[in-house]
């Protein structure tokens, strides 16, 4: 780690790119919580961690999985479990996704590392932890459990994020999911103060699904002035505007978004990225535009119809796909397996797999 005189990054050494990004989902051992149980009393809390909890083979798999395909992946987010996962869990994901990207000679694929907790101060340490074990970036969100308080309190809010990246090692994403934070849902005129005033975001991940919020945000960072007068702290590290969703790639990069971080990029890492790549080359020239058309409507349509199904889904049809997956953690529930069925055989859903095998050139 290249650390300067104050412990922050000197530089990033994988520079932060538009493009797509999947958040990784943790994969745990069948009946682990139960089998955690039983353990004798000599076992370290570590080995319980890698032996017992985490299904290190599957993730390390999949990680590499999604980035030969193009796709970055970001680890401890919600589709990630964060919530459920202790500090040592987070940092061994991290270790270990760096160390299968290496090993696969992916060596230049950036790491974005989770580190939304309850408060400010372990925000902070979760950030400090993910810089250590090898993350280049950082995403986090704001604690819902005091939303009531927050919520409508511009000056904590801006406080929070201001706070967090000044004294984050690596830089920092803004994670604006409402869903995940008691309602909290920032807007555009903030997430522009934040990227004018706060030289150490990156970025901003919009999971609220409003474009014309990401088409604001984008206004603001695309101009040709914002870059020099409000240069980030890593020159790497330029502020993107990512969806938090697969449905709007396409009008986004109208808008001069940067892409999305999806949960679909998990089940189809090379159409996910297809898309991207088409629309983008649809900008410059317009005859790509009807294939990234056709593109976006059997993407967007599956990304509404697999997200209904939340994280068991995706697990669910990663099982059905590629051989891994299994449940959430408790309170979790796995998916039910009627719904599973129905979500398998939906045509949007066969659609997506046979997009993603034509791309892919390969049969699933």
């Amino acid at each position: 780690m290249n650390l300067n005189g104050n412990g922050t990054h000197a530089s990033t050494i994988r520079p932060l790119k538009p493009g797509i990004f999947a958040p990784i989902p943790s994969f745990f051992l069948p009946e682990s919580e139960d089998l955690g149980q039983s353990l004798p009393l000599h076992v370290s809390v570590v080995s319980r961690i890698l032996i017992i909890h985490l299904d290190i083979p599957s993730f390390e798999n999949h990680v590499v999985r999604v980035a030969t395909a193009g796709v970055g992946p970001l680890l401890a987010g919600s589709m990630g479990e964060a919530i459920h996962l202790s500090h040592d869990e987070r940092v061994t994901l991290i270790k270990t996704a760096r160390k299968a990207l290496d090993d696969a000679e992916l060596l230049n694929v950036p790491i974005i590392a989770g580190i939304g907790a309850g408060s400010t101060r372990e925000s902070i340490d979760l950030a400090n932890e993910a810089a250590a074990a090898g993350a280049d970036y950082a995403i986090v969100i704001t604690s819902g459990y005091f939303a009531g308080a927050l919520a409508g309190n511009k000056k904590a809010l801006k406080a929070f994020f201001q706070e967090v990246s000044s004294k984050s090692p690596i830089p920092v994403m803004i994670y604006n999911y409402p869903g995940a934070s008691g309602g909290i849902n920032l807007d555009s005129d903030l997430i522009s103060e934040l990227a004018i005033e706060c030289p150490n975001i990156c970025g901003v991940k919009l999971t609220c699904g409003d474009v014309g919020k990401l088409t604001r945000v984008a206004a603001t960072v695309s101009d040709p002035m914002f870059s020099s007068l409000h240069p980030r702290t890593n020159k790497n590290a330029p502020f993107l505007v990512l969806g938090g969703f697969s449905d709007f790639l396409l009008p986004s990069a109208y808008s001069n978004g940067h892409g999305a971080i999806t949960g679909l990029a998990n089940v189809a890492p090379y159409a996910t990225a297809k898309l991207f790549e088409l629309s983008k080359a649809s900008i410059i020239d317009p005859s790509f535009l009807p294939e990234a058309q056709r593109l976006q409507g059997i993407v967007g349509r599956a990304d509404a119809t697999i997200a209904k199904a939340s994280i068991s889904g995706t697990k669910y049809l990663l099982q059905k796909l590629y051989g891994y997956g299994g449940h959430p953690r408790r309170p979790l529930p796995p998916i039910d397996p009627v719904v599973a069925e129905a979500l398998w055989e939906h045509s949007h859903t066969q659609a997506l797999v046979r997009l993603e095998q034509e791309v892919s050139g390969k049969v699933q």
